[in-house]
C-alpha cells in the first residue's frame, strides 16, 4: 500500500527526503512557505497544500524538517498547523535536530490530541537522503518506531531505535559533537600540511584503512585543500547544536572542554558573517589575516 505522507518543511534537506520519497512511490503532500521549494518538489510528482493542516488532513505520516523547536511548535500547534488538520493516531515523524526536552514536551502535547511523535534526526546530509542512505537515530515507543520505519526506510540504510521519546534528538547532539570536532581537526590538519609543502591532496588515500581514516576526512580534506565551499550544510546550523550539546552537558555536568572550544570558533566564524556557508569554509580560521580573501 503506499504510504500517504505530509511534509512539512522543503528546504535543502527536507526538499531532499521529500524528492526520494516521491521518487520511492510515496504519496507526497508538501507545505513550506516558500513556493519555489514547494513547486520543486511537484515538479517531482508530489502534491502542495496550502497549510500544514491540509497536508496533515489526507496524511496518515507527517514529518517534520524545520530548524528550532519554536518552529516546529507553530508548524504543529499554531493556525492552520498540523494538529489543525490530522486524525486521531497520525504519526509524526520530526527529523528536525532540536532540544531534547523540547522534544518531550512537544510529544506530550501531541498525545494530549491523539498523535503520536516519533523524534528522528538525521546524519548524512542532503546527497545521503537523494539516495536513500541516511543514518537515523529514533526516540519513541517502540510500536511507533516500528511504524515510522515504513517510511523512513525509503530515506535511511541505517535506523536505530534509541529509547524513548528524545532519545533520538540526544544521539544527534552526540552525533553533532563528534562530527564538529571531526571537521575541525581535519580543516587543522589540512592547514598544516599545506604549510608543511606537502601534497595534502594524497592524504586521504594515504591515510585510508588506519586510525586516522575517516568519512570526514575522505570527503572534506580535498575540499579544504581546493576550497571547495560548495554548501551542503551550515555552519550556524553547527553553532546550535553545538550549543545544544553544551545546554545538555551542564544539566548532566559533564565536562566538555574540546566541544567548547569547537563551538566558539563556529560562533566566530559565524559573527564574521560566514554562518551561511558549508562547513568547508572552517578553512577561513586557520588561513589568517595574511591569507588570501575568502571567495
Amino acid at each position: 500500500m503506499t504510504n500517504r505522507v505530509a511534509l512539512i518543511g522543503a528546504g535543502a534537506m527536507g526538499g531532499s527526503i521529500g524528492a526520494r520519497l516521491v521518487e520511492t512511490g510515496n504519496r507526497l503532500t508538501v507545505f513550506d512557505p516558500g513556493p519555489d521549494k514547494v513547486q520543486a518538489l511537484v515538479d517531482k510528482g508530489a502534491f502542495a497544500a496550502p497549510s500544514a493542516a491540509e497536508a496533515a488532513a489526507v496524511s496518515d505520516y507527517v514529518i517534520l524538517s524545520l530548524n528550532a523547536p519554536a518552529i516546529v511548535r507553530q508548524a504543529v500547534f499554531g493556525d492552520a498547523g498540523v494538529a489543525a488538520g490530522a486524525q486521531a493516531g497520525t504519526l509524526i515523524i520530526d527529523m528536525s535536530s532540536i532540544d531534547p526536552n523540547a522534544t518531550k514536551q512537544l510529544a506530550a502535547d501531541a498525545a494530549e490530541k491523539g498523535l503520536r511523535w516519533v523524534d528522528s534526526p538525521l546524519s548524512g546530509g542532503a546527497p545521503k537522503a537523494l539516495i536513500g542512505e541516511l543514518t537515523l537515530m529514533a526516540g519513541g515507543a517502540a510500536q511507533d518506531v516500528k511504524d515510522a520505519h515504513a517510511v523512513l526506510r525509503h530515506v535511511a540504510s541505517n535506523y536505530t531505535h534509541m529509547g524513548s521519546v528524545g532519545a533520538g534528538q540526544t544521539t544527534k547532539l552526540i552525533n553533532q559533537v563528534l562530527c564538529g570536532l571531526g571537521f575541525l581537526a581535519v580543516a587543522e590538519a589540512t592547514q598544516l600540511a599545506l604549510d608543511a609543502g606537502v601534497d595534502a591532496a594524497k592524504i586521504p588515500q594515504a591515510l585510508m584503512g588506519g586510525r586516522a581514516d575517516s568519512a570526514i576526512l575522505q570527503e572534506y580534506m580535498p575540499r579544504f585543500v581546493t576550497k571547495d565551499y560548495r554548501r551542503t550544510g551550515r555552519i550556524d546550523n553547527m553553532v546550535k547544536d553545538l550549543a545544544g550539546a553544551q545546554d545538555l552537558a551542564r544539566r548532566t555536568n559533564t565536562a566538555m572542554p574540546l566541544t567548547a572550544a569547537c563551538a566558539e570558533i563556529h560562533r566566530m566564524l559565524t559573527a564574521a558573517g560566514l554562518g551561511g556557508e558549508d562547513q568547508a569554509a572552517l578553512m577561513e580560521f586557520f588561513r589568517g589575516p595574511n591569507k588570501e580573501n575568502f571567495k
